[in-house]
Formats: C-alpha cells, structure tokens, sequence
C-alpha cells in the first residue's frame, strides 16, 4: 500500500556575504536552471503497536464523523430502486492524512427509535387437539464533520477509536435514516448489514447525504460487527453469507435461527418477558423510517406467512435461520450469552456453537451468570483485554496470543470465572434419571399412571412448581433425594415421556428445578455506584467511563433452571403435524433450553411437568388431562465431572 506524503514549503538559502541585492542576471539565470530541493514528508501517521497490542495514541475528541447512504442488493420496499442503509462513522482524524484503519460496525433496527406495537392474543379459545377419533396415518448528519461534541453510545468509541479503530453505528433497513423494510431476520435485512462490509472493501456505492459519491478509502477493509441481542443477530446472519472482509464478530445473546425464538417443539413460544410478540409485531415496532405506510404490505405477508395457528417451521422460517449456512463463515467468532436470559434463550448461543465446532469455526464463548445483559461491565478489565486482543489479532493481524488461550469463560455459582477449553465441559457425560412414582431414580420402578390437570392459563408455572412434596392437581413433580454432593449440570437437559392427552391444550412442557434455599443468580443485573472506572477517552456528554455492575439475586426455596417445550401434534418432526387421538399415549422427546448450573449438595434435584406454561405458550383453555406413565419416562442430564 502506497501511502501518500505531506509536503512542506521549501526555502533556498542566500549564499554567505552576498548582498541583498548584488545578485547578477547570470546568478538568477543559473539558479533558475537548477533543480528544486527535494521537499521533505510529514511523517505518515502509524498505528503505535506494543507487545502485539495496539495503544491509545489517536484523539477521540479530534475523530472525524462521517455519514454515509450504501446502496444494499435488494429492494425490500418495492419502490424500484434499491433499498440503502444508512451508517455514522467514527475514524481517527488521522485517516484524513492518509492512516488507514479497521472498522467495528455496529448495526441495528434501535438507533432510529421504535413505535408502541400491540402484541398478539395468547388466550386463545380454540381446541388445540382434534376431537376423539380413529388414528389416520402421519405423513411426513452532515457528511463529514468534527465529532468532538457527538457522542456515540456503548464504549468502543471512547476504547477503540483511540487504539486506531474506526467506530459505526449502521441503521438497519427500513429504520431510521435507511430505506426498505424490517422483516425480523429476513434475506433483506442481512443484506442490508453485509452492504457495510462491502462498502468499507470497495464494493459497493455510498453517499453522503448531499447525494455526492463517497468511497471508504481511509478504510483497510477489514471490519467486525459487534452487538447484543438484535444487534447481536445481525453479525451472525451477515458472517454466514461469507462475505470478504468480514474477519471477526461478537455475538452478544444473539438469534440464531428466529424459529427458536418465537417458536419450540413446533408451537408458539413467546420469548421471555414478550408474551404475544411475534415476527410482525418486532418488525412493525423497529419500522421507524421516515415512510410509514410503504412497507405496510410487506408488514402485513409478514403476519400471514409466520403462521400462529400451527407454529410449524416453514419457509418462512428457514429463511431465517443462520444455523444452515455456519459452513460459510470465514471470520472469528467470539460468542456470549446468559445462563439467565430468557428472552433470547440458552439455545441460540448452544446450537451455535455446537455448528461452529462442526464446521472447525475459530472461536470463543463466555457464559455468564445474567439475563440479557452486556457483559462488559460485569467483568470490565478482562472484557476489554480479551476483546481487544480478539479484535487485534483478525483486524491487524496481530500474533498475540488470541487462539491459544482457552476457548471458554464460564462463570460460575458463586460469580468466580472456571476457564477451560470447549462447552460443554470435556468429560461431560449423560446421567439418565427415571420419573418413578416416588421421585426421581436412576432406576426405573413398577410403572403406574399419573394425571395433572391443566391450570396454566391462570396460573404461573412459578406458583406451580412450589412446594413439590404437597399435592397439587396441576402438575407431576419428581425430585431426588438430597444430593450427596454438588451436581454440575451443563448442556442439554432431555426428556423421554410416556404421555396422552385429552382436552384443548397440545401442549407438554417439562421445567427442571433446583430446589433447595439459597441465593442465586437471577436475570437482570444492579450498577455498582461505589466505583467508576474510566475506561476510556471522554468528550463532553460522554466521559468514557461506567459503573460496574452486579448481579441480581434473589433467595428463595428453588429456582426454575431451565424449561422445554413440546406441541404433541408436532412429536415427529417441527415442519408437519400429526394427528393426536385425545386419551392415547405416545413416547415423547424434546429437549430443555441448555444450561451450566451447580445443584448443591443437600439440594434436590426437581422435573415438574405442566401443560401450558402461562409466561411462555399460547393459553388454551383450561382443564386439559394429562396423564404420564412413570418408570418408563426419563430426563438425561449432562453431567460435568
């Protein structure tokens, strides 16, 4: 790369004891003839690297803002021309004097702002499960100004920019300052995000908001994106298209395939907290561009084609799903989620990372003990060394280390962090538990029939798993007897259940408890004002520095670990139905959402099933019968050593 020079003014020196003015025609002449002096460069402006590490050496208060359009692949909106996207980038000031950078982007539909959208009905009254009958057969700004005074949110302005990153915020299609639609995950919207990373490579056309071209040629080309929760989908979804030039991302609680976040054993599953959102919903709350009526059909195919009658997988759905395309992925990957996140659920990040191990992906997982939360000020100083040193090392090329230390930070009950070099844990094995009449049993005793009836369209499955020695009409619980030792559970729980059904309800969910008082980590995390620590360079409104936060607790006699999810209608496979005789039992498997958690010694360990999970399914009306066959029903549970 050819890097270009500064020239300063060159000056001629008057010969000693001439005069002024006693300078002869010839003299002039001959000077004239001559050669300038050669003019002497600035010296080009260069990343300071120590140790395999970048330094702080360029101002935050000095960057450079500029605003960009890019023109993306697609045409979401339907208007004839193509959709762009609209980005806010942070760059050293030196990149206007010929320093070229990386770029971390972070894109979403949230910067533009959002609309109150009503979410779907849950109580539903219609019959779940057909009427009794013969079993038929089952088929399958301005452009470019001085950011002294513009604040960017998050922290990798203030960390980064100063370490020579540029720093971009990307708005998503169809908000904010970008044309086309939100679709929740669709082709569109993961175009749209990779159209940044063509654009910083050259590949694609930009302006500024005059409408004058613009091209990225401070840029090295290589970029990460970065985020959490959608913010944290788009990385994945834009890292399996392959594109060049893409060479890390952070996947922070992101989707992995949106069938698992607004659906389970092929039924309607809200995400935690969002009881009633659906695909439509998302899409209509982010829908903030400055047209709000020219999406509305797309909005409205959105609504037909996500399919809340049935929750079967569908085209529309495998659209949406990134798991399939892990093999195209050419960047590192540096995953984190929550033990405690059920809003974006265990499974995101545990088929992820299960699909990066297959394809020999270069990666790294933290699991923390939050819900949905950004991990940075949990953990502030390992956070930022690690992500640094990641970024360092796939944007600069940087020998430092990244791949050699261990793959996985685990924290665990008491908040101490376990490193070790895969998840689950090497040497984890399955420990199969029988469901027996008394309890919970590696062995299986003499089976007999047990029957809940269902009550979950009124009552919480909190309030129904409580008290698991006490009858209660409205659940089967099973529980071992006080361990003899700490039980560290980490993986997928699974069940096995002999059941029949008979009412309105289709579904079985299975909770696993761990009952026993103590204190522990709930979702959700509390700022530590006692201390800020100033991690970066401030600028008026934004001091770069940020309280440290803790976690949540809660002390309480148990606690729900984790929970799954099956339609009966849906036993053999997610994608069709299969007709369901109301009083017939079927074996039944699913799988509960993944988890790292130790059950204590003296604890008990608890399986509770219920029928409709108030919080989570579509509420059915009450009364359904659910009777489970014990000793041949099981879970398996993947035990650490």
């Amino acid at each position: 790369m050819t890097e270009p020079l500064v020239l300063r003014e060159a000056r001629a020196s008057r010969p000693a004891g001439a005069s002024r003015l006693g300078v002869t025609a010839l003299a002039v002449a001959l000077l004239a003839a001559l050669p300038a002096p050669a003019a002497q460069a600035e010296p080009m402006p260069r990343l300071k690297i120590t140790d395999n590490r970048t330094e702080p050496v360029f101002s935050r208060a000095d960057a450079v803002l500029q605003v960009v359009d890019i023109e993306t692949g697609t045409d979401s909106d339907e208007d004839g021309s193509r959709d762009t996207v609209r980005m806010r980038v942070l760059r050293p000031k030196e990149t206007e004097a010929g320093l070229k950078v990386a770029a971390i982007v972070e894109a979403s539909p949230y910067w533009g702002g959002g609309n109150d959208t009503p979410f779907h009905p849950v109580d539903v009254a219609e019959d779940g499960l057909p009427p009794r009958g013969r079993l038929g057969s089952e088929p399958g700004l301005p452009g470019l100004v001085s950011a002294s005074s513009v604040p960017f949110s998050g922290y990798a302005d203030n960390y980064f920019l100063p370490r020579g990153y540029a720093v971009a915020q990307l708005d998503s299609v169809g908000t904010g300052g970008s044309t086309g639609c939100p679709t929740s995950g669709g082709r569109n919207e993961t175009l749209g995000a990779k159209a940044a990373v063509d654009w910083l490579n050259g590949r694609a056309r930009g302006w500024d908001p005059a409408g004058r071209p613009v091209a990225a040629d401070w840029s090295t080309g290589d970029t990460a994106l970065m985020g959490a929760s959608y913010n944290g989908t788009l990385p994945t979804a834009v890292a399996t298209t392959g594109v060049e030039g893409l060479k890390a991302i952070v996947p922070i609680a992101g989707i992995s395939s949106w069938y698992d976040y607004y659906r389970a054993g092929g039924g309607v599953v809200a995400p935690g907290g969002y009881q009633g959102e659906d695909a439509d919903v998302l899409a209509r709350s982010v829908y903030s561009r400055a047209d709000q009526e020219i999406c509305g059909p797309v909005l409205d195919r959105l609504t037909a084609r996500q399919d809340r009658v049935t929750g079967d997988w569908n085209r529309f759905w495998a659209e949406r799903d990134y798991l399939k395309d892990v093999r195209r992925i050419r960047a590192g990957v540096f995953a984190v989620h929550g033990g405690n996140d059920w809003n974006v659920k265990t499974q995101h990040f545990g088929q992820l990372w299960e699909a990066l191990k297959e394809q020999d992906v270069p990666r790294k997982l933290w699991l923390h003990q939050a819900g949905h939360n950004n991990p940075m000020p949990l953990r502030m100083e390992e956070w930022l060394r690690q992500l640094h040193q990641w970024f360092d090392h796939w944007l600069y090329g940087l020998d430092n280390g990244a791949l050699d230390e261990p793959a996985v930070d685990v924290e665990q009950a008491d908040f101490s962090w376990r490193r070790q070099s895969d998840w689950p844990a090497p040497g984890t094995r399955d420990l199969t538990l029988r469901l027996n009449a008394d309890g919970l049993n590696a062995l299986a005793d003499r089976p007999v029939r047990q029957s809940l009836t269902d009550a979950g369209r009124t009552v919480a499955a909190q309030a129904l798993v409580a008290g698991p020695d006490a009858p209660n009409p409205h659940r089967l619980a099973y529980t071992t007897a006080p361990l003899s030792s700490d039980l560290r559970v980490n993986g997928v729980p699974r069940m096995s259940v002999r059941a029949s059904l008979d009412g309105t309800s289709p579904y079985v969910t299975a909770l696993l408890v761990d009952y026993g008082r103590d204190t522990r980590a709930i979702a959700g995390t509390v700022p530590d004002t006692s201390e800020q620590v100033c991690y970066g360079e401030g600028i008026p409104g934004d001091t770069g520095c940020a309280y440290r936060t803790r976690h949540r607790t809660e002390t309480a006699d148990f606690k729900i670990v984790s929970r799954g999810w099956l339609d009966v209608r849906n036993r053999h496979s997610i994608a069709r139905e299969s007709r369901v005789t109301e009083g017939r039992e079927y074996r039944l498997r699913w799988g509960m959402q993944p988890q790292e958690h130790v059950f204590k010694k003296g604890h008990r360990l608890g399986v509770v099933l219920i029928s409709t999970d108030y919080d989570y399914t579509l509420r059915h009306p009450a009364g359904t019968r659910m009777t489970v066959r014990t000793g041949v029903s099981s879970v398996t549970l993947p035990v650490a050593p």
